[in-house]
């Protein structure tokens, strides 16, 4: 009786069905996406299995890119084979005889994922080749009969072959492919989503990380940064670099050098185009990089602000040095003349001073030189050192439950410095060796037993490398395991090779003997599982989807010896804002998390490294000076990672759908979070009046207290004293001075009252339900959450509609209260003019009216289109915010209101948008 087959679970039940129903529609490619740890070898042996059962293959070629995936195909396949579940012989032999045979891609291609960076840094292409025997195999694979060819983590496929995995599935008829990734598409290359969508069409399923952390099939999660700056002879050298920059941007903006001045030119290039039509917006779409870097400089005083332009959170900040050396070299290639003796001098000077900053001129242009900038910043002493303060930190957290991994991109150092750094980086800085031994020279972290794993070394203490000889001998008897020296460093020695000690040194972490493992991606990545991981400390400076999504997933395998386990993912980070390429190591971290989905202090699972911290913007580091506070605020994350469960909602619903929100930071006045249930607003004679409004979304308590208060005495002060208008001359003459006074009082709380702020929910609720009234939008108002962070920033967005939806709404809402800048429309609201003198306030309390003006705020261009849509939100504006007047800025009056309010900002605040998860 064959043993009782595995429950797939969710996830698995969900894409065996889709791939289920693909083939009995006859389709042939198929393109699963399911992240590490949930599963996916299982998902492809059983949809191998009912294709096997019903005849429609005869056989299943898994290729993997390397020994471990392939072993684990191996491992599960014979499992089920033996359960009866897989009709099929099991084996890895390329005569492809056995029913399913697992391969590993190196049988076509070599693939090498140590290479994806240099020791700079810098990502490297993979070489797409043959393997020698490559041409045999597709032979076999031609003449198999129908064939189920599933390429497990078919992201290095692309990566790899390129068109030449095309052209095989072209010499195969009879060929069903079924691809596997983690990889999420939105995270491809233009050039790989069009051969994805060659090779398999449309994605068949996907699930993302969130989903299967609030699943419970992987553990809940934080993503955290550890900022440090580099050692003060790595500062010095890098100063050196600032202070020839500045040299450069001085002598840039020196008008007295060129025909046209550098910052004459952009004036006339983005201010004032001489002698054509050309819009802002269609500058900007025909070159957006440069007008960025246009906008960055308006941000740093040097260029007006270029009419129709709009600032964005990447606009605001000081141009940095890409930003400088685009616009130099348009005015170096356009502004200048070269027939010009002087302008050709002064191309000569920039073009000298270039390789000192990292850039270099080439025949036409200036483009971006190999630096050694980015050698100093990866590799950084600074860096090993942060690692013995994590793992210090990490070890006081768990004890005896730390599992640390600390991944490096190198062993050892094998390329010779520059020479230029030859005082500045010891030979062997950044490799996994250097921050070995940077452990064991440090008692707290030397006493957690680190050791070293690669696929050439095992190395560590000579007490934790006998301990582990110990343990080896007693499995495997036989293979005269010892302790020798390399270069100084305690290794272990013996008959033995990386694809048999990887897994003896994995169980030896898992049962607690030591508890860090220091290695390489290319080792400890990919097929790799030790369920027991804690976290990690990233040293790497890959910066791919596919590099960030195998490293994150070596610690979210769930334990099933700790149910309630959680993990935490260190990216250590350098700053040096004295050089101007001092920011490159943050931009890495930038593009390690776009795209990457992790849960943020308030709860929230966000998009890129505002889930790391809300404050973190990936257009900029935070300054030097914060360093130490950020730093407090992730350790302070690190010891509440017991709440990362409640933070994750684990076990709740979920649509596992994206969702844009705007984030806003108040200025000098304060916002409302629109969770009021009474408004202030005009009625149609112009007079505040109080209204209830049943805005729905979370209420945030400290806002009730305030807004309750306001409306109270709003209610008192404005609806109920009208008749006393009536009664002021005898009320005088009664009561006198005793009576002014209160008049007085009263009439100061009515103003107070009157102006209460417009709330964010009422603008927000008016942009939704003019949004549903053109039929721009499912849903209005009601699906409308603002909601306050702990650090007092309002999050905005529209629930239960698609993620174009939901970008709409954030950029319309933005619009509705950002500056006022060149929209098609305008609309009003009534706010409390200026009241002074004892005369007016007594008329006030009295019941009189308020005096009011009117304040203009931007219709939004989605809402701006045409006259329908206009009139659509301005019904809705009236009923959340109050009647106001809509005006074209193309009439008389439209365009004198436009150029009186061009550039003032009603609200005040700065908008951030971000995509989240829900």
């Amino acid at each position: 009786m064959p043993a009782r087959p595995r429950v797939p679970r969710r996830h698995q039940r969900e894409a065996l069905t889709a791939l289920g129903d693909l083939w009995r529609r006859g389709g042939t490619r198929a393109w699963v996406v399911l992240p590490p740890g949930a599963g996916k070898t299982l998902v492809g042996l059983w949809s191998a299995a009912e294709l096997l059962t019903d005849d429609r293959v005869a056989r299943v070629v898994v290729l993997g890119p390397n020994t471990a995936i392939q072993g684990q195909w191996l491992e599960e396949a014979a499992t089920l084979a033996a359960e009866g579940v897989l009709p099929a012989t099991v084996g890895d032999d390329r005569s492809l005889q056995a029913g399913l045979t697992a391969l590993t891609y190196q049988s076509l291609a070599v693939f090498d994922p140590d290479a994806e960076v240099d020791e700079d840094g810098v990502e490297q292409p993979l070489l797409a080749r043959l393997h020698p025997n490559g041409q045999a195999l597709v032979e076999r694979l031609r003449s198999a009969g129908p064939l189920l060819l599933v390429l497990d983590e078919c992201h290095h496929l692309l990566e790899v072959w390129g068109r030449l995995l095309a052209e095989l599935l072209e010499l195969l008829p009879q060929v069903r492919v079924l691809g596997l990734t983690a990889t999420p598409p939105g995270a491809l290359t233009a050039a790989e989503a069009e051969l994805v969508d060659d090779l398999f069409g449309d994605v068949v399923y996907q699930a993302s990380i969130p989903a299967l952390v609030r699943e419970g099939d992987l553990a809940p999660f934080a993503e955290l940064a550890w900022l440090v700056r580099p050692t003060p002879t790595e500062l010095d050298w890098l100063a050196d670099g600032g202070v020839r920059f500045a040299e450069l941007c001085s002598y840039l903006t020196d008008p007295a050098h060129g025909s046209t001045g550098f910052l004459q030119w952009l004036d006339r290039r983005f201010c004032a185009p001489v002698g054509t039509t050309t819009t802002w917006a269609a500058l900007a779409s025909a070159e957006p990089e440069l007008c960025d870097a246009a906008l960055r400089m308006h941000t740093a005083g040097l260029l007006a602000l270029p009419t129709g332009a709009r600032l964005h959170e990447t606009h605001r900040r000081p141009p940095d040095a890409d930003d400088w050396m685009l616009l130099a070299d348009d005015w170096l290639r356009r502004g200048l003349d070269a027939d010009d003796p002087a302008d050709r001098a002064v191309l000569e000077r920039v073009r000298t001073v270039l390789p000192s900053i990292g850039y270099r001129w080439t025949r036409n242009r200036i483009v971006p030189g190999r630096s050694p900038v980015d050698r100093v910043l990866a590799r950084t002493e600074a860096k090993a050192a942060a690692a013995v303060q994590l793992l210090t930190a990490e070890a006081a957290q768990l004890g005896s439950r730390l599992r640390a991994l600390v991944l490096c991109d190198h062993e050892s150092a094998s390329a010779t410095l520059p020479g230029v750094l030859d005082d500045v980086l010891a030979p062997e800085a950044g490799s996994a060796r250097a921050v070995l031994r940077t452990l064991l020279d440090d008692p707290g972290t030397a006493s957690l037993g680190p050791l070293l794993v690669t696929g050439r070394t095992v190395a560590g203490a000579e007490e934790t490398l006998r301990q582990l000889a110990a343990y080896v001998e007693r499995r495997e008897p036989g293979l005269g395991l010892g302790v020798g020296e390399d270069e100084g460093l305690p290794v272990l020695t013996g008959g033995w090779d990386s694809r048999r000690w990887v897994a003896s040194v994995t169980d030896f972490f898992e049962d607690g003997h030591s508890q860090v493992l220091v290695g390489t991606r290319g080792l400890l990545g990919e097929g790799w599982d030790a369920r027991r991981v804690s976290g990690l400390v990233d040293l790497t400076a890959a910066t791919t989807t596919t590099a960030v999504v195998q490293t994150r997933g070596r610690a979210l395998r769930t334990d099933p010896d700790w149910p309630d386990k959680t993990a935490v993912t260190w990216s250590v980070v350098a700053l040096a804002p004295e050089h101007p390429r001092g920011a490159n190591d943050w931009q890495r971290l930038v593009r390690k998390h776009t795209g990457f989905w992790g849960v943020d202090a308030d709860g929230e699972v966000v998009d890129g490294v505002g889930h790391v911290d809300p404050a973190f913007s990936p257009y900029h580091p935070p300054d030097v000076a914060e360093i130490e506070a950020v730093n407090a605020r992730m350790l302070r994350r690190a010891e509440q990672r017991h709440r990362l469960t409640e933070q994750w909602r684990v076990g709740e619903p979920y649509r596992d759908e994206l969702a844009h929100t705007l984030r806003l930071v108040p200025g000098r006045r304060p916002l409302g979070t629109g969770t009021a249930a009474v408004a202030v607003v005009p009625d149609g004679a112009g007079r505040l009046r109080a209204r209830a409004l049943a805005v729905p979304g979370p209420v945030h308590p400290a806002a009730v207290v305030g807004v309750l208060a306001a409306a109270a005495g709003l209610v008192l002060t404005l609806l109920d004293p009208g008749p006393l208008a009536l009664l002021v001359p005898l009320a005088l003459a009664l009561a006198g001075g005793v009576q002014a006074a209160r008049l007085l009082r009263r009439g100061r709380l009515a103003l107070e009252a009157a102006r209460q702020p417009t709330t964010v929910h009422q603008v927000a609720a008016a942009v939704a339900d003019g949004l549903h009234a053109g039929g721009l939008s499912p849903r209005g108002a009601d699906a409308v959450v603002v909601e306050v962070d702990s650090a007092g920033e309002y999050r905005c967005r529209l629930t239960g509609v698609e993620v174009a939806v939901s970008a709409q709404f954030a950029a319309a809402l933005e619009e509705a209260l950002g500056p006022v800048l060149d929209p098609r429309y305008l609309i009003s609201r009534r706010v409390p003019a200026a009241v002074s003198g004892r005369r007016a306030l007594l008329r006030v309390g009295a019941g009189g009216t308020v005096p009011t003006a009117e304040a203009w705020h931007a219709v939004p261009t989605a809402l701006g289109r045409n006259a329908t849509l206009v009139e659509g939100y301005a019904r809705a504006w009236d009923r959340w915010v109050g009647p106001g007047r809509t005006l074209w800025t193309g009439s008389p009056e439209g365009a004198g209101v436009l150029a009186a309010q061009h550039g003032s900002d009603p609200f005040d605040v700065t908008s951030l948008v971000r995509v989240g998860w829900e």
